[in-house]
């Protein structure tokens, strides 16, 4: 499983790789979270907003950041 957090850096973005990190964690999940902010990207997964969560490189999450609880049920849903 791959879970990636696009964007261009802005606070916004930051916070939602934050709490996809700590998701991960309270999911007992062994899996790095990579924060690309290359926007060709974002652009390639059919995304026209940021921030964007995407799971095996589709988008599950687009322009917002849910809270921490919705990030894991996300997640969860994706395994």
């Amino acid at each position: 499983m791959t879970i990636q957090v696009l964007g261009s850096s802005c606070p916004t973005c930051k916070k939602l790789f934050d709490l996809t990190n700590e998701a991960v964690t309270e999911l007992g999940l062994s899996i790095s979270v990579e924060y690309i902010t290359d926007i060709q990207k974002i652009i390639e997964l059919g995304c026209m907003t940021s921030p964007v969560l995407a799971v095996n490189n589709k988008p599950v999450i687009a322009g917002f950041v849910p809270d921490l609880e919705k990030i894991k049920v996300v997640i969860q849903n994706s395994l």
